[in-house]
Order: structure tokens, then C-alpha cells, then sequence
């Protein structure tokens, strides 16, 4: 993908996506419930068909309306899911293998689990042991924490489990294994992670209970399906937003956007560094806040990012780079060591592909030190097979001097299909 530097500001009313994470886990509930939930404003991402086609695998009947952005799932119940006669294969969706692990691990039968290459790199101990202590079967390489898995499901009992990591993924693995669990399943963070696995369960009616960052489930024996209206994810707005931050004379409004507080905490960080952000139209859908965002251009300053801001914005952090990248002065981000096992070690990713733009980031242990310059120049960038290296390097492209060409740019279709036509859409 070539990107050609701005002469314009971003215009116009936008309209995103609908959520990732919401829309993965509507399928993953609508196929355990009971009854026929429909899913408007699906992501027909790639990551979330995969979500389908697994649950497909084991007996779920899914209509996929690409057209309207409609799925409707016809719900199996909790113990209705068949033993999958295939492998089950995730594609490079982290969420789908952990959280799938969660609903298998209650199963009274085994399956075997799998993703592609970079799946196979990132670490699933982080569920895979709390989930034996649970009462799982759970075998593969390095003592069960790379894929492929095998996994057998059975009887679980609650467990009280501290995660030493504040991730969506593992809390909402043992939500849904705690399902299934006799007794209650407690899981306390570190810190607040996103929460609409918590929203979602309530919406289908699963008593939660939520105590600071602490998250408690019971047992359920069953629980009836719910209608979802998915909203536009906050994570691919993210980078329209930042664009018409640091492109002169831009004014967008990006409609119908969750603004799950968990999800937020771009906004926070861009409101310190100087940006013109506004939420308008506030309200709630099945129990997720959304609004839309009007964004006019601003000089940014630089600030400082660590500590408990880091879960509510880890997707956000390589477009935060590029804004970092043209404010005043040298910004700090640290606690975000969680970024070496995304999709890429994004962390490295971003340092790399900024540098050969001009930019001065240097690399930490844990994050990234970037010296902010009011102009890059073009270069031949690298995706990393990343879908958000690949769009945040679109909006330091935009911000370049000249053309800048991102090799390997289709990964964006695992989250965000049409990005770029979108995104020249509004130039």
C-alpha cells in the first residue's frame, strides 16, 4: 500500500467497524445460550469469522449476512456443542484461543486447537494453568503454553485466581470456564482490564459480580439469548482519530463509537497532550456505552504513559506512538512490556518502522521514548504481519514527506476491512 502525504485535513462523517471484542464474544455466548441470538453490526474481520467457523465446527448453526453485517446464531445451550471432528483453527485471533479454551475446558469431550504461526509463538500458559487448576486436561509444547493444544474438558471446580497480568483474555477464559465450575470462580487483576465480557454476561442474564478489579462468577445450568447491537470498535477509530489530531485543518465526526471506559484510555493521554476531542450523542447499547466523537486538529505536547492507564489503552499504543512522533517535546511510555507478545512485538515494531521515517524512538525493557519531530520523511515501512503496525504506520504515511510504501499491508483485514478506502475516502 502506498500512502502519500496530506495535502488536506480529514472531513466528513465516519462510520467504523463494529467492535472485535464485542463481536466475538456475542458468537461465543449466542452459541452456548439458549434461543437464537442476532448479531447486528458485526466485524466481518477475519478474526471473527474464525470465531464462526470453530463453533461452526462444533454443531453451531451460524448465519452470516456479509452485506447487512448481520450474524445469527441458533444457540446449542451449555452443554449442546458436539466434539469437533477437525482441528479447531483460530487464523492469528488471540481472543478466539483463549477465550475458546474457557467454553472447552466445561466440555465433556476433547478437541485440539491450533492458529497460525505467530498463534503458535504467543504465550497460552497464562490460561492453560489456571485453567488445570480448574480441572482440565490441557497438553501441548512447553508444558501446554504453545499451540497447538489439546484440551479435555470435564467437571471444574471455582478456583480464586490472582492473574499476574491485567488481559481481557485471561479474566473472560475463566468467566467462561466459571460457567461450567462448581462453586464460584474469583479472578482479581493487577489492574482493571476491558470489561465486556462482565457487560455481556449480564446482558444474557448471567449473575457477575464486580468488586474493584476483582470479577466473581457461579454456575449457571443454562441462560436465554440475547439480541447484541455491536458498536464501532474504539480501537479502529482510534487511528482516524489521531490522523485528524496531527493533520492541519481536519474536522470529523466518527458515529455510533464505544466508549467503553476500559477501552478509553487514548482519550485520556490525548486530552494531556493538547487534543480538541469531543463525545456527543452519549447512550447505552445491551449494556456498552456509545457516542459519537467529533475530532478537530491540534498541536500536540508530549506527556508521560505508565501504570494503570496501560490495559485501557494497550491496542491503542502503536497509534500513540504517532502521535508522540509529532508532539513537542520527548514522550514516555513504560509498563507496556504486555506489547513483545501481540501480534508482533509491537514494541520493537514501532521503533523500527518510525526510525526509518526519521523519527528518534528508542526502545525500553518495557516500552518506548520517543523524541517528538514536526516532519518524517517517506520510507519503505514493514506491517510485521501486524494489522495495527500496519494502519498506524498508514497515519505516520499521511504525516511523511512524500510516498510512503507499508509492505504487507492486508493484514488489516483481521480487524478493519476497507481501512484504507475509508481512510482516502475522507482525505
Amino acid at each position: 500500500m502506498i500512502i502519500r502525504e496530506a495535502t488536506k485535513g480529514l472531513k466528513g462523517i465516519i462510520r467504523i467497524p463494529g467492535d472485535k471484542s464485542v463481536s466475538h464474544r456475542a458468537v461465543m455466548l449466542g452459541s452456548i445460550a439458549e434461543g437464537i441470538t442476532a448479531i447486528d453490526g458485526f466485524l466481518m474481520g477475519q478474526d471473527c469469522i474464525s470465531t464462526i467457523n470453530c463453533f461452526r465446527k462444533m454443531g453451531v448453526k451460524i448465519d452470516v449476512d456479509k452485506t447487512r453485517n448481520r450474524v445469527v446464531v441458533y444457540g446449542k445451550g451449555l452443554y449442546g456443542l458436539k466434539p469437533p471432528e477437525q482441528v479447531l483453527d483460530v487464523g492469528n485471533s488471540g481472543t478466539t484461543i483463549r477465550l475458546l479454551l474457557g467454553i472447552l475446558a466445561g466440555q465433556p469431550f476433547t478437541a485440539e486447537i491450533t492458529g497460525d504461526d505467530s498463534i503458535k509463538r504467543r504465550p497460552m500458559a497464562r490460561v492453560t494453568k489456571p485453567l488445570k487448576l480448574m480441572g482440565a486436561e490441557i497438553y501441548g509444547r512447553d508444558d501446554a503454553n504453545l499451540a497447538p493444544l489439546k484440551i479435555k474438558g470435564g467437571r471444574l471446580k471455582g478456583i480464586d485466581y490472582k492473574s499476574p497480568v491485567a488481559s481481557a483474555q485471561v479474566k473472560s477464559c475463566l468467566l467462561l470456564a466459571g460457567l461450567y465450575a462448581e462453586g464460584e470462580t474469583k479472578v482479581t487483576e493487577p489492574a482493571k482490564s476491558r470489561d465486556h465480557t462482565e457487560r455481556m454476561l449480564e446482558h444474557f442474564g448471567c449473575p457477575v459480580t464486580v468488586e474493584g478489579n476483582t470479577v466473581k462468577v457461579r454456575r449457571v445450568d443454562s441462560f436465554t439469548a440475547a439480541d447484541i447491537v455491536v458498536p464501532g470498535d474504539f480501537s479502529s477509530a482510534a487511528f482516524f482519530i489521531v490522523a485528524a489530531t496531527l493533520i492541519p485543518d481536519s474536522h470529523i465526526i466518527i458515529e455510533e463509537v464505544g466508549i467503553n471506559p476500559t477501552r478509553t484510555g487514548l482519550l485520556d493521554v490525548l486530552y494531556r497532550m493538547g487534543a480538541k476531542i469531543r463525545l456527543r450523542n452519549k447512550r447505552v447499547k445491551n449494556n456498552e456505552p456509545v457516542a459519537d466523537i467529533e475530532v478537530v486538529s491540534s498541536k500536540l505536547k508530549s506527556t508521560e504513559i505508565g501504570g494503570e492507564i496501560i490495559p485501557r489503552l494497550i491496542d491503542e499504543i502503536p497509534i500513540l506512538s504517532v502521535a508522540a512522533a509529532f508532539a513537542e517535546g520527548t514522550t514516555v511510555i513504560k509498563d507496556a512490556a504486555e506489547l513483545k507478545v501481540k501480534e508482533s512485538n509491537r514494541l520493537s515494531a514501532m521503533a523500527a518502522e518510525l526510525n526509518k521515517l526519521g523519527g528518534e524512538v528508542t526502545e525500553t525493557d518495557d516500552g518506548l521514548i520517543i523524541k517528538g519531530r514536526k516532519q518524517l520523511h517517506s520510507a519503505e515501512v514493514e506491517s510485521h504481519n501486524d494489522h495495527r503496525i500496519a494502519m498506524a504506520m498508514s497515519v505516520a504515511g499521511l504525516k511523511a514527506r512524500g510516498e510512503t510504501v507499508i509492505k504487507g499491508s492486508e493484514c488489516v483485514s483481521v480487524s478493519f476491512p476497507g481501512y484504507f478506502s475509508i481512510l482516502q475516502k475522507h482525505i
